[in-house]
C-alpha cells in the first residue's frame, strides 16, 4: 500500500535503536526523506547507514540531544521544518518504590517524557499548517493510560504528553496536520535486551527466560514481547496521507495485556 508521503521530510528523535529505529526504518521504506537524532554518535551513524542500505533512502543523522536547549536547537537549525515528526527516548527505569523517586529523577524524565517533544510541536507544527500537511506521532507509553508503580517515572509525564497531544489536535486538524500518540507496551529493544540480560545474569538465567517470566507475571495475551519493525509499520500508518481522519488518538499496542473496551 502506498501511503502517499514519498518525498516529505520526516524527523524521528531518538530513532538510533528500539521503536524509534524500527519507525525510521518503516518511514525510509516510503521514500520519505528521513532525519534521525540520538545521543550516542557510533549507534546514529551506524544505524543511518544500516536504512540506507537497506531502503536507498536519503538518511540525515544528527548528534544531539533532543532533551536539552541546546540539543534542540541543533535538531532545528538542520531540520526546521519537518512534513513528519515522531518523536521517543529511552523508558525511565523501573521504579520499584515510589517513595525513592527522587525531585531529579521526575525533572529528569519530565525534561524528556514531555517537555522535549512538546517543544518540538510548538516549533513545528505552524509550518505544518502553512503546508497543509502534517504529522505527528509521539511514542509514548501503555503505562500513560494504565498506571503501574513500576513505572511510576514513565507513566505521569507521558500522561501529560496525551493531554496535552490530543488537546493541540483539535486545534490543526482542519489543516490536515494529525497528532497522535502510540502507547507501546514490552517490546524487543536494546533497553529491553540491556534491562532483562542484567537481570538475567542475576538470577542466573538467560534473557529468553527472563522475558517468559515476565510474559507470565503480567499475563500478556499474545505470549510475546512485540517487535520494533511490526511497530514501525503502525507508526508509518499513522504518517500517512489516509491518515487524515484519525485526530488526537492514543493507540495502546502491547500484546493485549490491558484490558478496556474503549
Amino acid at each position: 500500500m502506498d501511503l502517499g508521503i514519498a518525498g516529505k521530510k520526516a524527523l524521528v528523535n531518538g530513532g538510533s535503536a528500539g521503536l524509534g529505529k524500527g519507525s525510521a526504518k518503516a518511514l525510509a521504506r516510503e521514500g520519505v526523506e528521513l532525519y534521525i537524532s540520538a545521543r550516542g554518535e557510533e549507534r546514529l551513524l551506524a544505524t543511518a547507514e544500516e536504512i540506507r542500505a537497506e531502503t536507498g533512502a536519503t538518511v540525515i543523522p544528527i548528534v544531539a540531544d533532543h532533551a536539552s536547549d541546546a540539543g534542540r536547537d541543533a535538531i532545528l537549525s538542520i531540520i526546521p521544518d519537518p512534513d513528519i515528526l515522531v518523536g521517543t527516548c529511552s523508558p525511565a527505569p523501573f521504579s520499584p518504590d515510589f517513595r525513592k523517586v527522587t525531585v531529579a529523577e521526575w525533572q529528569e524524565h519530565l525534561a524528556v517524557g514531555l517537555i522535549s517533544p512538546v517543544e518540538f510541536m510548538r516549533a513545528t507544527i505552524d509550518g505544518m499548517c502553512e503546508r497543509g500537511f502534517g504529522r505527528v506521532v509521539n511514542i509514548s507509553t501503555a503505562a500513560s493510560k494504565f498506571p503501574a508503580e513500576l513505572r511510576a517515572l514513565s507513566g505521569p509525564p507521558r500522561a501529560a504528553l496525551s493531554n496535552y497531544s490530543v488537546a493541540i489536535s483539535k486545534a490543526v486538524a482542519k489543516y490536515n496536520v494529525c497528532v497522535n500518540n502510540l502507547l507501546p507496551g514490552m517490546h524487543h529493544t536494546a533497553t529491553a535486551h540491556e534491562r532483562f540480560s542484567k537481570m538475567g545474569e542475576e538470577q542466573g538465567i538467560s534473557y529468553d527466560q527472563v522475558v517468559q517470566d515476565w510474559i507470565d507475571e503480567w499475563g500478556i495475551p499474545t505470549n510475546t514481547f512485540g517487535d520494533i519493525d511490526d511497530f514501525g509499520a503502525i507508526c508509518a500508518m499513522l504518517c500517512s496521507q489516509q491518515a487524515n481522519y484519525i485526530i488526537g488518538q492514543n493507540l495502546v499496542i502491547d500484546g493485549g495485556v490491558t484490558n478496556s473496551t474503549f
